[in-house]
């Protein structure tokens, strides 16, 4: 039958009144999970950057609170991410941001697990997003949520069809956990290396001037050729099939690490408007300001898997910087070293809120960072196998992504039995 998204759930806005929580007001820890829009991924909840408010401030909202078995779905900038409060997320009060909307379902209608399963489908994005309104940031409004119609089975096809796509969620998960876990080995090694300084053979290698013979230190200025804005692009009058272009935002950086290439906003461009800024091979992406005080300073590494899949006329967003290092030594090392640099906090001292509220970054200071470069390449070739491990992973998670997409539309049509 056919329902529109109003009949099968209700949809909840937050509270945007006096009370919504100042950037001021966050905290690394507390007592409920404030979300924010990392935390909303193509493939559900992401809990790596997060952001509390007490007790006391959650009170003071009117609405926007979760309860367990809600969806959220984002509906202002990207919209169509989608996430799950489901009995296997840790936290157990969480509000959504002003960018989101509670989406509670009626289960009497519909199963929560198969409409996720609709919502965080690339395949029926491009059918909700011509329901957004906005131009430079596409919205969402609740009005018109609401209105789109879905071709719904029975309740029992509806679980048969959660059931088998929810055993791709598994895998894409398991995906998720190895690409987690071979980060952290590959930081530990860097740490263990170029910063405590306990690479092999440093029992017998002389000190010279607090460093390792035959090491240098170089700032990061030094260690670039480029760096610049991104920015938007600039549509054209050609067909999107004539010169398509993609910009890489602050909160795309771990849908890109993830594998998630699709998802990434799709932009026209001039060539003049791109010469400078296209992104190539060893390129970083480095975010400089976002809602979230914890983001700035995240790091994209462009390597041949990101550049193919996300093509040759892709740029970063315009409160990013492109940094374009000498070499790929240099970019190894700055990569990883951003990388430490954010969970030491290390980085904590370049980063101060604005004037107006807005979170800054000393880049100055940044580009000021001393590095140590070591004498031979050769001594990256661990970290370099260990990246090679995740970009296979990567590739599997998009083709299992692809795979979970394409299957749904069939399973729902008849043309595959559930």
């Amino acid at each position: 039958m056919r329902y529109t998204i109003g009949e099968l759930a209700e949809i909840i806005d937050g509270d945007r009144g006096k009370n919504y929580p100042q950037q001021s007001e966050f905290m690394a820890e507390g007592y409920c999970l404030f979300l924010n829009t990392g935390n909303v991924t193509t493939s559900g909840f992401s809990f790596e950057s997060n952001q509390f408010i007490t007790k006391e401030k959650s009170d003071l909202l009117r609405k926007g609170k979760l309860r367990r078995r809600d969806i959220v779905y984002t509906t202002r900038g990207t919209v169509g991410n989608a996430g799950f409060f489901s009995e296997s997320v840790p936290y157990e009060h969480i509000r959504i941001n002003s960018g989101m909307v509670i989406i509670r379902p009626n289960e009497s209608v519909v199963c929560t697990e198969f409409l996720y399963q609709i919502l965080k489908s690339s395949y029926y994005r491009p059918y909700f997003q011509q329901y957004c309104t906005g131009s430079a940031q596409p919205q969402l409004p609740i009005k018109n949520l609401s209105k789109i119609e879905l071709d719904i089975p029975a309740l029992e096809r509806q679980y048969q069809i959660a059931n088998i796509l929810s055993a791709y969620d598994t895998l894409i998960e398991n995906n998720q956990k190895q690409i987690k876990l071979l980060e952290e080995a590959a930081q530990r090694l860097y740490k263990e290396w170029f910063v405590d300084l306990r690479f092999p053979g440093h029992e017998t290698t002389p000190i010279v001037n607090g460093i390792p013979e035959g090491w240098s230190r170089k700032t990061v200025e030094e260690c670039l050729s480029f760096h610049g804005n991104g920015g938007w692009g600039k549509e054209t009058s050609m067909g999107k099939n004539e010169h398509p272009g993609k910009v890489i935002r602050g909160t795309d950086i771990e849908d890109v690490k993830a594998g998630r290439f699709n998802d990434i906003p799709l932009r026209y461009h001039t060539d003049n408007d791109i010469k400078k800024r296209t992104l190539k091979i060893h390129d970083l992406v480095f975010e400089l300001s976002n809602g979230n005080i914890n983001n700035i300073g995240r790091c994209l590494l462009i390597d041949d898997l990101v550049l193919k899949n996300c093509g040759e006329n892709t740029i970063c967003a315009s409160f990013c910087k492109l940094l374009r290092p000498v070499n790929r030594l240099h970019s190894l090392i700055l990569y990883w070293e951003i990388q430490d640099m954010q969970t030491s906090g290390r980085m904590l001292p370049l980063k101060k809120h604005g004037a107006n509220g807005i979170n800054n970054f000393d880049f100055d200071g940044f580009l000021n960072h001393e590095l140590l470069i070591p004498d031979n390449a050769c001594m990256l070739k661990p970290i370099e196998a260990i990246m090679a491990k995740i970009s296979i992973i990567q590739g599997q998670f998009a083709l299992l992504t692809e795979a979970r997409d394409r299957l749904l539309p069939k399973l729902m049509s008849g043309e595959i039995e559930a």
